[in-house]
């Protein structure tokens, strides 16, 4: 069973690097891409939960709102997600995803109100002179950098929480009212600004892809992650889904080829922030453990 687990885990891991991948086969820009995405994602959720399932979907007005507004968060990950694909390339937006784990061990001590950890701040730095050094050495994607770097800031932001919400209502209903919710601002503010009117500006092949990124690489992925909770601890779903950029770049460099080359500098910077990543992760699960045989 938990091998088992092991190899789902990987395989979500390896959809939610093909995103990135999906993204730039997709010709729609980002407003239009995350705009169906969302409506789409949140529609096979209630499917799922409520008639295949056969599951409530009941939440009380405050945990609504709070879900809401996480929703928002995610609504701006994607996007910022999408745009730094459009306007650079998906090796760019990947490695600025690195940087979620530098957001989150600010923000998380002052939610969850714990002591910062050391380590977390020197790995933060490591990872900010990487990404200072890829914005050097490929200062002519400046921008789709600047967007992969407010990526991570609003992906830290839905993350962090989101764990708040957890207990709080099931799982599923969790997913589906921050997706659904995320959609239904987003309507209303294109709605607001007259913007809606060009959500129509979409072909049929893309509105096929953006089918599938929400079904089988959105929806799909986020409720097998809640269902392997049961066989897998945090710490190694956390530390699998490391390895998204990399998965997302190798994929990229073989499917697009030459758009997607970059230099040496770039390489060697991301595998360090990922390296980094991955120790810190290595040296928390040894420290816990610790502390576990002490007590």
């Amino acid at each position: 069973m938990q091998k088992l687990a092991l190899f789902r885990l990987h395989l979500i891991v390896f959809l939610w690097g093909f995103t990135a991948i999906l993204g730039k086969l997709i010709h729609a820009n980002a407003q239009i891409l995350v705009f169906y995405r969302m409506l789409f994602a949140a529609i096979f959720l209630f499917i799922f939960i409520r008639i295949y399932k056969k599951e409530s979907i009941k939440v009380s007005k405050k945990i609504f709102f709070q879900l809401a507004g996480i929703g928002c968060a995610m609504a701006l990950h994607w996007y910022c997600f999408f745009y730094s694909i459009k306007v650079s390339n998906v090796s760019i937006a990947l490695s600025c995803l690195s940087l979620s784990t530098l957001f989150a061990s600010i923000l998380e001590p002052i939610i969850f109100k714990r002591k910062i950890d050391i380590s977390e701040v020197i790995m933060g730095v490591v990872i900010v002179a990487c990404i200072l050094l890829i914005f050097k050495t490929e200062f002519h994607f400046k921008e789709g950098i600047i967007y992969g770097i407010l990526c991570a800031i609003f992906g830290t932001i839905f993350s962090v929480f989101n764990g708040k919400m957890f207990g709080k209502t099931s799982s599923g209903n969790i997913i589906f009212y921050e997706i659904f919710c995320g959609w239904l601002v987003l309507a209303l503010f294109y709605m607001g600004t007259g913007q809606i009117f060009q959500m129509n500006e979409i072909n049929y092949r893309d509105l096929a892809l953006i089918c599938l990124l929400a079904s089988v690489f959105t929806a799909f992925p986020m409720l097998e992650s809640v269902n392997l909770m049961k066989y897998i601890s945090p710490f190694t779903l956390i530390l699998t889904v490391n390895l998204e950029p990399v998965y997302g770049i190798i994929l990229a460099f073989f499917i697009f080829g030459e758009s997607e080359e970059m230099s040496p500098v770039f390489y060697g910077a991301s595998g360090v922030m990922i390296l980094a990543i991955i120790v810190n992760g290595l040296m928390k699960s040894r420290k816990t453990k610790k502390l576990k045989n002490f007590n």
